[in-house]
């Protein structure tokens, strides 16, 4: 794959992936108006739920009451090591993974600049679990990450042993 098409390839599915989460916060905040609401029981195991993350990540760090600017730089200064890596990358699925992982994280810094926190509202909980409270961003990265491991199971192509066999 030319470098042009996986830039293309990981800007479109970054693209979407920004589209899809900005979209969905602007439903829940605008037209569900979640945060008066506060909690929707879409499924028995799935919950749309206002939460205001100021933390760093599923709500870590949320007590620590730091800016918004030092994870929005850390999200942005990753954003740019993983451009880079994929302009280099020759596997789709990594290139795809990172365009995921790239729009999920620049979704979260738009709520960061936009609101000072990031919009979280799906909740999935079964039989008295309950995890975090995520949003389409998180998913997305979750979802690039696990394609960049399954990629690293791969076995190497043959072009890509030193001795070329």
């Amino acid at each position: 794959m030319n470098r042009p098409r996986r830039l293309l390839l990981g800007g479109l599915v970054g693209l979407l992936v920004l589209i899809a989460d900005q979209a969905s916060k602007d439903y829940v905040l605008d037209w569900l108006d979640l945060q008066n609401i506060h909690s929707i029981a879409i499924l028995p195991v799935l919950n749309f739920t206002m939460v205001w993350n100021h933390g760093i990540t599923f709500g870590l760090n949320d007590h620590v009451g730091a800016s918004a600017a030092i994870p929005t730089i850390a999200a942005l200064g990753v954003v740019a090591v993983l451009l880079v890596w994929m302009w280099r990358a020759d596997r789709a699925l990594v290139v795809i993974g990172l365009g995921a992982i790239c729009g999920g994280a620049i979704g979260n810094v738009i709520d960061r600049l936009r609101f000072g926190a990031v919009v979280d509202f799906i909740h999935a909980h079964i039989f008295g679990w309950s995890w975090y409270v995520f949003n389409v961003a998180d998913a997305a990265i979750v979802c690039g990450v696990a394609a960049l491991v399954l990629d690293s199971l791969r076995p190497p192509r043959l072009a890509d042993h030193p001795s070329g066999g």
